[in-house]
């Protein structure tokens, strides 16, 4: 069981963007140096091939060489690779690389190649436990189509397969639930546009998006949030609302990635099957972000 004193989940976890070259390429130095400066701007760790990474349509030699390339610039420790994969044994390897690799943890999706049962979740979570890294559940309903609900979640933690929960449901009301079932088990905010519900319900870190373009505010808004600073958290949230809902559609990749280029981060393109923004998203996108820049946010 992990100790209270090392959850290197805890805090603000950037689920990171990952720059392209123009011909699609990964640019594995602009992802070092993004990585470095995000703890730099005050964010704790970083989250490597989470969907904001586009990992589906890496090939695992990148899959791999993304990892690499986050510990080399920031630290295993900070590290928390997503190794989602269709089959158990296949995540379990994932884990494996990270665990080698020098990380402390891993976030994992359910099995979602087909509506899992009970069953089948907790076979899943047990295999990948079996790397030896405490592994962080995402819970993710809408693009999963398999829901951990708090009760499968307090059962996956009972069994020491989880240590926490990425929740991305939406649903601020689980938090209180989850609380109850299993008191041990870490909440991290899953979706940016629910951090200031989640946070006051007790969260213990945020696995966040828009701070890939904006981390200095964002980690100020969580601090506020959880410290109960509700004046300042309260300012910046509806300052920061326009920008972070974006992290809860469809398009959010496009979005970070936009906002990244615009306060001059290395954002860049997106792999097919993802296209563009269309004229009228990437104006919104662009509108928002710029008006944060001008509010000082950047």
């Amino acid at each position: 069981m992990t100790t209270t004193e090392n959850r290197p989940w805890r805090g603000v976890l950037v689920a990171t963007a990952l720059p392209l070259n123009d011909d699609l390429s990964v640019n594995h130095d602009r992802y070092a140096a993004h990585c470095a400066w995000l703890v730099e701007n005050g964010c704790d760790g970083v989250v490597p091939n989470g969907s904001l990474g586009e990992y589906q349509v890496l090939t695992p030699e990148e899959r791999a060489r993304v990892v690499e390339t986050a510990v080399s610039a920031v630290g295993g420790s900070r590290v928390m690779p997503g190794v989602a994969a269709y089959g158990s044994a296949e995540a379990r390897r994932w884990a494996e690389q990270a665990r080698d690799a020098g990380c402390e943890s891993v976030m994992l999706l359910p099995p979602n190649a087909y509506r899992a049962d009970e069953r089948s979740v907790l076979a899943h979570y047990a295999a990948v436990a079996e790397a030896g890294l405490p592994v962080v559940a995402y819970n993710n309903p809408i693009d999963t189509k398999v829901d951990l609900v708090p009760e499968l979640l307090a059962k996956l933690h009972a069994e020491g397969f989880v240590q926490g929960v990425k929740e991305f449901s939406g649903d601020v009301r689980r938090a209180y639930r989850i609380a109850e079932l299993a008191p041990e088990l870490d909440l991290l905010i899953g979706a940016d546009d629910v951090l200031l519900e989640l946070a006051v319900a007790g969260a213990k870190g945020w696995v966040a998006g828009y701070p890939n373009a904006l981390p200095a505010a964002s980690v100020e808004l969580y601090h506020a949030a959880v410290s109960g600073d509700l004046d300042t958290a309260g300012r910046l949230y509806r300052q920061l609302h326009p920008l972070l809902r974006w992290d809860s559609r469809v398009e959010f990749v496009q979005a970070i990635k936009l906002s990244m280029d615009i306060v001059g981060r290395p954002g860049g393109p997106v792999r097919p099957p993802r296209v563009p923004l269309l004229p009228e998203q990437e104006a919104a996108v662009r509108a928002a972000t710029e008006k944060a820049v001008a509010a000082g946010l950047a």
